[in-house]
């Protein structure tokens, strides 16, 4: 017998095949088989080359433009969805539920309609309170400002200062008169409130920041 017979001691076809069988039986052979999603992810990247591979990419282009359209505004809208809401709206939605310590929903248009009308009364200080809440309604409005839950009229007129660095001494002015009235129980007067009225007019027509923290002169 040369070198080249078979090892005697080797199985014979049916043998091999048997062996073969039992071998493929065992778990891990199972385990390494792919899942529908394994094929199903196969033939959507299978779809997606083949409208861009040569010999689809003409016929298929305008249908491949498509597709990808679609794809990227799901991805716009998705991400807008979750991430794009407008900061204004979270602002307005905690400037509603609390401004100076207080909850009000009044619009800056009807604090300051309320402040003309406690003036008509000649009752100084609840026009002042009301002008100033609407100072600071109208800048958050404006989203000049973003005041955090229980701001104070001092850190609000600072805050204000850094957009409208030109108008710091009147918004200074503006917050100690709302805390005489407010906190201090001294009484407003006419001239006070209406210097406040001034200032809140004159932030009115002011223009707006170019950015956050960039100040605009007067």
């Amino acid at each position: 017998m040369t070198s080249f017979d078979l090892d005697p001691a080797a199985p014979d076809a049916e043998e091999a095949r048997r062996l073969a069988e039992q071998e493929l039986q065992n778990p891990r052979y199972a385990a390494a088989k792919p899942t529908w999603f394994d094929r199903l992810a196969e033939d959507v990247a299978d779809f997606i080359a083949s409208l861009f591979s040569a010999e689809t990419g003409q016929s298929a282009g305008g249908f491949a433009l498509v597709i990808m359209i679609i794809v990227l505004v799901a991805a716009l809208v998705t991400v807008l969805i979750l991430w794009g809401r407008p900061r204004r709206s979270q602002r307005m939605r905690r400037g509603v539920t609390d401004l100076l310590g207080e909850r009000d929903d009044r619009s800056a248009a009807q604090l300051r309609a309320d402040a003309e009308r406690a003036a008509q009364r000649e009752d100084w200080d609840a026009a002042t309170v009301l002008r100033f809440r609407g100072l600071a309604r109208g800048l958050i409005e404006r989203d000049v400002i973003d005041p955090s839950p229980g701001a104070t009229a001092q850190s609000l007129a600072r805050e204000s200062a850094r957009a409208f660095e030109g108008h710091r001494d009147a918004l200074t002015a503006a917050a100690g008169a709302f805390d005489d009235v407010r906190y201090l129980r001294r009484p407003a007067s006419a001239e006070s409130y209406q210097e406040l009225a001034r200032t809140d007019e004159l932030l009115m027509s002011a223009p707006l920041p170019v950015s956050p923290g960039e100040a605009v002169s007067a």
